[in-house]
């Protein structure tokens, strides 16, 4: 048991802050490596794919279909992973007359989706200790299903009637607004230092690719020199004097791979294997010094000042606040991101409750489009117009999203299926990489080969598929809800075979095929260890829910049961 520091002398007392100031500092340098990791890696996919992202856009006509246009957004974010520099493509394609602004709303759109995948990727990290993965995955996939269920509305919506480019447009046209400074880059001012001497790019070549520049398809995207004169300049006695038919570079990049004799894509998959091994390396450290100093009453004290709402009849303001915490955060560090993988490892622990995480992930959307917004009023006047209502027209989605997804509880659909995918992933922890490679790599690429066929394919495939999904979906909730409503062979799915309806044949399929590939992992089989671990406590089997089991006082435990067994029905299919 944990020593009172009532009890403990003088001797002890000092040990123990030095420990707690030490564990603090290790905090503050684990994220710091961990936030430096993620803009590597950005950094490192932008080498391996970022001239595919350029000729992704090349073809304008495809653009031209919403559907491949959302799909280009994600598959150019997935493969830069960063949404600020898809955007950038696009404003860049807008500023030059490539595309226009109609066409790019669902290219923005599908930005916000490709955005979500790291925190998901992030949750991944915490596959080893079931309960912890149940609470993290839920609390990452929270911001993937709010971003999906947005664009099932929006999209749909905004091609019936442009509402958002209309909004925005009238918007633009009522302010006189001038071009401003440059965005402050904040948390960049601490991270630069250490990932700009590691590598460096030039990110004006995936947006030259992007604009049909044909110089750029042959340059590197690593940055060589800072700053370079291109008007008439020679370089005489490390002095740039001007002089006809030369170049002079001012000073030459001092990142580690400016000398390196390697292609973008080699040096791209170093850095790749390198920040992730740091990433990974640092959140599991991260996540180990957050529970060796939250625990009993800090913990208990901690999770209540970041979970409980305020007295009635104010309790409603909290969420909002949370929201606009959220966005401050985003704007600080940048990046949506940074911020909310940043949160998923507290979700896992219990900290920070799938409730409350919610509207801070809502939050985070909203800050980043406020960076864009100031980025955008940097551009060029001719240019300003156009780029300022891309950037406002993300700023309105996210806000549309926000008011049809949160106000009213019972609309707060994307919670309810994060945690029923929390439990089916925590139950079969293989169905998280699945997810993630459907949702984010399959799909996407089969709408845009559906896209790429044209529309008559497109209709023909997509209609079927999307009515028996519908059908699907209203069966499960009339099973959970009204079964008198339906068929005696409805009220359930055991009419299908088994491998239909439920994961357990396919679990036994991936557990003989680890096993005969000598890949058989903690993450992916439930030891008898295990097991009875979790039905310890007054829940049994229902105990670890989204709560920390160490910091529950009082938790009626049979209530949750019937919740879980709600959501269990409602998902079963």
């Amino acid at each position: 048991l944990p020593v009172s520091p009532s009890d403990l002398d003088a001797k002890g007392k000092v040990l123990r802050v030095v420990t707690s100031a030490g564990k603090g500092l290790l905090l503050l340098g684990f994220l710091y490596m961990f936030i430096c990791s993620l803009d590597i890696l950005s950094s490192a996919f932008q080498l391996v794919g970022g001239k595919a992202a350029g000729d992704i856009f090349t073809e304008g006509s495809v653009l031209s279909n919403p559907l491949a246009g959302l799909v280009i957004g994600v598959l150019v974010t997935l493969l830069v992973q960063s949404s600020s520099t898809s955007s950038s493509i696009v404003v860049s394609m807008v500023s030059s007359g490539l595309l226009q602004v109609q066409m790019a709303v669902p290219v923005i759109m599908g930005t916000n989706i490709g955005t979500s995948v790291t925190n998901t990727l992030v949750a991944m990290t915490q596959a080893g200790d079931r309960n912890k993965f149940r609470r993290a995955f839920a609390g990452a996939t929270v911001h993937d299903f709010f971003n999906w269920l947005s664009v099932l509305v929006f999209l749909p919506l905004e091609v019936a009637s442009g509402y958002m480019y209309k909004l925005t447009k009238l918007l633009v046209d009522s302010f006189n607004i001038q071009g401003g400074e440059k965005t402050p880059e904040l948390l960049h001012v601490i991270t630069d230092p250490l990932t700009k001497a590691i590598i460096e790019l030039d990110k004006s070549v995936i947006s030259g690719i992007a604009t049909g520049d044909p110089a750029a398809r042959n340059k590197s995207l690593i940055l060589k020199w800072c700053k370079t004169f291109t008007n008439v300049v020679k370089k005489t006695s490390n002095v740039c004097r001007p002089s006809p038919g030369n170049v002079c570079c001012t000073s030459p990049g001092n990142h580690i791979f400016v000398n390196v004799d390697l292609s973008d894509l080699a040096i791209g998959l170093i850095l790749l294997a390198l920040s992730l091994l740091v990433l990974c390396s640092c959140l599991i450290l991260i996540v180990k010094l957050l529970n060796s100093m939250l625990k009993g009453q800090v913990a208990m004290v901690i999770k209540k000042v970041l979970n409980t709402d305020f007295p009635f009849p104010f309790g409603w303001v909290t969420g909002y606040i949370a929201i606009l915490v959220g966005a401050g955060m985003t704007f600080i560090v940048q990046s949506s991101s940074v911020f909310t993988s940043a949160i998923t490892p507290l979700v896992g622990i219990g900290v920070i409750s799938i409730e409350r995480a919610y509207p801070l992930s809502l939050g985070a959307n909203i800050g980043t489009t406020t960076t864009a917004i100031l980025a955008a009023m940097a551009a060029p006047g001719d240019t300003l117009a156009n780029a300022l209502q891309i950037a406002l027209i993300h700023f309105v989605f996210n806000v549309s999203g926000i008011i049809l997804w949160y106000p009213i509880p019972f609309t707060r659909i994307p919670i309810r299926l994060a945690k029923a995918l929390g439990d089916i992933t925590a139950e079969y922890r293989w169905f998280a990489g699945v997810y993630i490679i459907s949702c984010f790599f399959l799909l996407p690429l089969f709408v845009f080969g559906l896209s790429m066929a044209g529309w008559k394919v497109l209709v023909g495939v997509g209609v079927p598929i999307v009515a028996l999904l519908i059908i699907v979906i209203v069966v499960n909730v009339l099973q959970a809800r009204l079964p008198r409503c339906l068929p005696a062979v409805l009220h359930s799915w055991d009419f299908l075979p088994l491998w239909a309806h439920s994961l357990e044949p396919w679990d036994r399929v991936v557990a003989v095929v680890a096993a005969k590939c000598c890949c058989c992992c903690k993450c992916c089989q439930t030891g008898p260890e295990e097991e009875e671990e979790e039905e310890k406590g007054g829940g049994g089997h229902f105990l670890e829910m989204y709560d920390n089991p160490a910091m529950m006082n009082g938790v009626d435990w049979g209530e949750k049961r019937e919740d879980k067994e709600d959501v269990l029905k409602a998902t079963q299919l």
